[in-house]
């Protein structure tokens, strides 16, 4: 069995390069995550040719924000194609409306909480009300559970937070923000490595560039899924 714990961003510029990249990770890698920057470049026939065609599992990294009706027919649409996991921003409204429309599908509705390339200074210029960010990212996790959210999206900072919430019992803690030791950060701001991202208690990392910018994709995610496998990585969810 293939540790789906990672999920690589397939953060590439078209379906024709993630498809490539995708054949250089083979059998190494089971799930994917395809988001807006390839939406208009292939991602929904990427998305469905791996899913159907080659068993693997999909995450499709929209983070809808709109009226309720709007999301509600959006994921509706988009729970046709049997995806494992659609993003949403975490507002409880727009969470009601994504269950709403994925209805008796399979698809996971995850609640984006604050994005793993903001901080506080950010937040500041955004008008975001004052506090700390781990705080703030509990309180919508907590928010969105609460409006019916399969799951979070955190960086693996806030991770054993939200974890600890009595509504995170039997949710998912998707962490995007990953970077195993010595990569580039880019443009993430608060980050951690794999293995301490699943000791926090995320039950998936999401990584993309050190993976796919490596001279070798594969030897790159066999790495980190040989660190998910490490003593290090303990996770409190087993």
């Amino acid at each position: 069995m293939v540790d789906d714990r990672l999920i690589v961003a397939l953060d590439v510029p078209n379906a024709l390069a993630g498809h490539k990249l995708a054949a250089q990770l083979g059998d190494a890698v089971s799930f994917y995550k395809i988001g807006l920057g390839m939406l208009t470049g292939g991602g929904l026939a990427l998305a469905n040719e791996l899913k159907q065609e080659h068993g693997k599992r999909i995450f499709l990294d929209m983070k809808l924000f709109d009226i309720g009706a709007t999301v509600e027919a959006a994921v509706r649409g988009l729970a046709q194609f049997d995806l494992d996991f659609l993003t949403v921003h975490g507002d409880p409204h727009v969470v009601a409306a994504a269950k709403e429309g994925a209805g008796g599908s399979e698809m996971k509705i995850l609640a984006v909480t604050i994005l793993t390339s903001l901080d506080r200074s950010d937040l500041d210029a955004c008008q975001i009300r004052q506090g700390d960010v781990p705080e703030l990212v509990v309180a919508r996790a907590a928010a969105a559970f609460e409006a019916g959210a399969d799951g979070v999206i955190a960086s693996p900072q806030e991770a054993a937070r939200i974890r600890a919430l009595p509504e995170a019992r039997d949710r998912l803690i998707v962490t995007p923000g990953v970077r195993p030791a010595g990569a580039d950060l880019g443009d993430q701001k608060r980050v951690a490595t794999p293995a301490n991202a699943i000791s926090a208690g995320a039950d998936h990392v999401v990584v993309g560039r050190p993976v796919w910018q490596s001279a070798s994709p594969r030897a790159a995610a066999e790495a980190i899924l040989a660190e998910l496998n490490s003593p290090q990585a303990h996770s409190p969810n087993h």
